[in-house]
């Protein structure tokens, strides 16, 4: 009888974000992947949401490494959090590394891991897990699919991929080694698969297909200054634009941090090749004319502080968008972003600027596969079990009818949510409880922000506050001064001063005859107080604020 082997969902199953699980084995723990989730809008002051560490800061001594598929935000996101309370080694291709290091130096925490890069192909013991990397075509370079040669037989994350033909780089998803494994005995037991676009039929187009649309674009606005915004970690795309520009004569230069950092990691490891004459620093664009440039832009998704969103404000330190600027989102908004996308368009344009984004024109290739990709994948992997990840609810949805037209038996295609547990034994595969998964918010700081600030937050943004200062002398029962009322978000005070005056009344009359009644506790006295107000507020207008009493004793 084999040992079994625990899989735990710390996120990632239901949302666009915070992809992370855990491998069980031996009595060690593995994690693929530790990424955040950019705030919905109703997460009001929130500026990160990170997977619950709970389940990992409890078993920290059993944990062996952290296996990072790709290194997109979404995957390593949050291991500079994570990194400030525990230490373990990050395991990943070189791009992946870089682009994950980058956050670990800014947080200073790099004494707290060793980064270990790993190569296609590669199978490495980490522990007790024998690990593989199997490479992937994605929309971030040297991306891989991870198998888990256990006791239980091989287990298959896919990462996420696309089966891209005509890959920039010619790297594709490698097909083959799937196949292998689902050749070789025992085959493949259980495939863990990306769900992003399993609702959308067909294939993705492939990421060189983008090269053809900005080659048309760029001779289109000749005699124009061209300004892109793409991810910063999409070197193939940044690849595509500096062709594009080059082959007009074009200089380029890269417009905020993390650009030009990724820039620069991509030259040094040979994954972005432009020549030295080619790429300029943004100081130096107006020694070119504005014609002769193309600038590459960090905030393609409309991030309020980033390089493009200060340019559509006109708060940029280096150029100001005008009439002669054509800008090119190459970019897709991700789900939540979209009003902060759209607002950085109309800042723009309301600036003269021409945009082009993916609306108008194919300037984006989505990195993720679609349900013809997938149905591709299942028919060369046979899976015995297939569990759906990394997407919102209804795309995992999607994915589990796939699996099921593929050939998977109903009853083994496993739907999952974050926390849940599953336990791969002899005999199957079953659900073996939750561990803990909620939303861990930033606000500054870790840890700083919990559901009911959030309830709060949210109330006042919608309803605004009111405000009830009262001060009694405890002693003879008597009211000494107010009630005073002072709102924000409820009603405009200086044009309210009749409504005002009416609900001191009311809260003055409550708080009269509680104390003639001999209540002499200030929380009875304050829980008195919310009620009359709060009362009186919502049959007056309608709405319900939050109410603060104030019961001071003189």
């Amino acid at each position: 009888m084999a040992e079994s082997v625990r899989i735990s969902f710390l996120g990632g199953l239901g949302e666009i974000g915070r992809n992370c699980m855990v491998i069980e084995q031996e009595g060690k723990l593995l994690l693929l992947d530790c990424g955040l989730m950019f705030p919905d809008a109703d997460m009001h002051g929130i500026d990160l949401v990170l997977p619950d560490f709970t389940y990992l800061r409890e078993n920290g001594h059993r944990i062996v490494g952290v296996v990072a598929t790709h290194g997109h935000e979404d995957h390593v996101g949050a291991l500079q959090y994570l990194l400030r309370e525990l230490s373990f080694p990050v395991y990943g291709s070189a791009v992946t590394l870089g682009l994950a290091r980058h956050r670990i130096e800014e947080a200073g925490l790099l004494g707290r891991t060793e980064l270990i890069t790993v190569s296609d192909g590669e199978r490495r013991k980490i522990g007790p897990f024998d690990v593989e990397f199997i490479a992937v075509t994605h929309s971030v370079p040297h991306a891989h699919a991870v198998a888990l040669h256990t006791p239980q037989g091989v287990i298959v994350h896919t990462g996420d991929f696309k089966l891209d033909l005509t890959p920039v780089d010619g790297r594709r998803t490698d097909l083959a080694r799937i196949g292998a494994l689902a050749c070789a005995p025992g085959g493949i037991r259980l495939v863990m698969a990306d769900s992003t676009n399993a609702e959308e039929c067909g294939h993705a187009p492939s990421e060189s297909s983008v090269g053809g649309v900005l080659r048309a674009l760029f001779a289109e606005h000749r005699g124009r200054r061209i300004i892109t915004a793409s991810f910063a970690s999409h070197i193939h795309r940044v690849q595509q634009i500096m062709e594009a520009a080059a082959g007009e004569g074009r200089v380029v230069a890269t417009l905020g941090l993390s650009m030009k950092k990724n820039v620069r990691m991509a030259r040094d490891l040979g994954i972005l090749k432009v020549p030295d004459k080619v790429l300029i620093d943004i100081e130096d664009i107006d020694k070119h004319p504005p014609e002769k440039v193309c600038v590459i832009s960090t905030g393609s998704q409309g991030e309020p502080m980033s390089a493009l969103a200060l340019l559509a404000r006109g708060d940029s330190k280096w150029l100001t968008a005008g009439e002669k600027d054509t800008v090119i989102l190459s970019s897709h908004a991700i789900p939540g972003n979209e009003m902060n996308v759209n607002r950085v368009i109309d800042g723009l344009l309301k600036a003269g600027a021409e945009v082009v984004h993916s609306g108008v024109a194919d300037v984006h290739a989505t990195g993720h596969a679609q349900a013809d990709e997938l149905k591709t994948y299942l028919s060369v992997a046979k899976p015995e079990w297939y569990v759906p990840i990394h997407g919102e609810y209804r795309h995992m949805v999607a994915n589990a009818k796939l699996g099921r037209i593929m050939g998977v038996a109903p009853e083994k295609v496993l739907l999952c949510e974050d926390g849940d547990v599953l336990l791969v034994k002899d005999a199957g595969i079953e659900r073996a409880g939750r561990v803990p998964a909620g939303f861990l918010y930033v606000d500054g700081i870790v840890g700083d922000v919990g559901q009911g600030v959030l309830r709060d937050r949210r109330v006042l943004a919608e309803e605004g506050v009111v405000v009830v200062v009262v001060t009694v002398d405890i002693e003879s029962g008597r009211v000494i001064t107010g009630p005073e009322i002072i709102t924000r978000g409820w009603v405009y005070a200086p044009e309210a001063e009749d409504l005002l005056d009416e609900a001191c009344d009311r809260v003055a009359e409550t708080v009269e005859a509680a104390l003639a009644k001999g209540v002499r506790d200030v929380d009875a006295l304050e829980r008195d107080v919310r009620k009359a107000a709060g009362k009186f507020v919502s049959e007056r207008t309608k709405r319900r604020p939050m109410i603060v009493p104030v019961v001071m004793e003189a």
